[in-house]
């Protein structure tokens, strides 16, 4: 509803006094709230006419062709043009296993697509269109961000093409699941209203800057959206246009966080009470001939302390490949260092 302040004549003049509801009349809006409600409905319209040229929906074909059983499904998401030569930034689970690829620019036009790479670890992935005159979003510094500032989101939810909904950023550091099972940091969680089809759409500030990688909503629930933070988003997309993918490494376990025996812990003075217990060792992997075995607690990796499952994953870099490397085990009451070099984790 359009706010506005009304101003009264005299009772004892020629003028008539304005009409007003009742509802304004019983409720007058302070001249201060009356502009701070203006600036922020500006602030929405500016960020939705310089950004939404740069946002596109995005039309895939999944499934399998055979000439006795054809099966074939689709849907749509949307994503944005990251740089004026045609790189386009979407979520990995828009594209992933599409076999056709298609991109509907906001002024209509449909260029010719092509998968870049794809990176389903973070849920991010490159598209590269060919189309002229292609209006690039700028990035925010993720890392600057705080609670409560104005989050706007770009999308094509249901196919209504160019949406715009506005909140605040709810929480910052979140964590996330992709859909391989590895957790994602440094999740944004924002009110902002979404709905399916607005996956890979940006999550932009107050001036226009992308802040966030819209990718996923808890829908039983009211306001708990889900954006990958633009610093994580850079440095992905980075990676997937040198290389198209995202290297990472792998020891091969099967693990889950265990609690470390407290007179353990006194014992070899660890800061910390919990570690990884080996489940599962792969036949032949980096592990198995390291030399872990089954019940092995995992407590350290290249002597930095190790808690549970998801911080012996993120300290899997691509820079560990190849690199023979300390783990710290202890074995019933034994600590061991076993000598371990990780291994490339293939794309799945």
């Amino acid at each position: 509803m359009n706010v506005s302040t009304i101003k009264f004549g005299s009772l004892g003049g020629d003028e008539p006094i304005p009409h007003s509801s009742p509802d304004e009349s019983q409720h007058p809006v302070p001249d201060n709230d009356a502009r701070l409600l203006d600036a922020y409905s500006q602030a929405v319209v500016n960020v939705a006419e310089s950004v939404s040229p740069s946002v596109a929906r995005i039309e895939v074909t999944k499934g399998r062709h055979a000439p006795e059983r054809p099966r074939e499904g689709g849907g749509s998401g949307s994503g944005f043009i990251i740089s004026p030569d045609g790189l386009l930034l979407t979520n990995s689970h828009v594209v992933h296993g599409a076999s056709s690829v298609a991109v509907v620019l906001a002024d209509g036009r449909r260029p010719d697509a092509v998968l870049v790479g794809e990176d389903p670890e973070s849920d991010l992935a490159v598209l590269r269109i060919y189309a002229p005159n292609l209006a690039a979003v700028k990035f925010a510094d993720s890392s600057r961000l705080r609670v409560g500032q104005l989050a706007i989101a770009i999308g094509n939810p249901y196919g209504f093409e160019t949406t715009v909904t506005a909140g605040v950023v709810s929480a910052l550091g979140r964590s996330l699941r992709s859909q391989t099972g590895r957790l994602m940091d440094d999740i944004i969680q924002t009110d902002t209203a979404l709905n399916p089809g607005n996956s890979g759409g940006p999550l932009v500030n107050s001036h226009g800057e992308v802040i966030g990688v819209n990718t996923a909503m808890i829908l039983p629930a009211q306001g708990l959206c889900f954006a990958i933070a633009s610093n994580t988003a850079q440095l992905v997309a980075g990676w997937l246009v040198k290389e198209g993918r995202v290297r990472r490494s792998y020891v091969g376990v099967g693990g889950q966080t265990a609690t470390i025996h407290a007179r353990l812990r006194r014992h070899y003075r660890l800061n910390q009470d919990r570690g990884v217990l080996v489940v599962s060792v792969e036949p032949g992997s980096p592990a198995r001939l390291a030399g872990l075995r089954e019940g092995d607690l995992i407590v350290a990796f290249k002597g930095q302390p190790v808690a549970g499952i998801d911080e012996l994953l993120r300290k899997l870099v691509g820079t560990e490949i190849g690199v023979v490397s300390t783990i710290t085990v202890l074995r019933q009451t034994e600590k061991l260092e076993l000598a371990i070099t990780p291994q490339e984790l293939l794309s799945r």
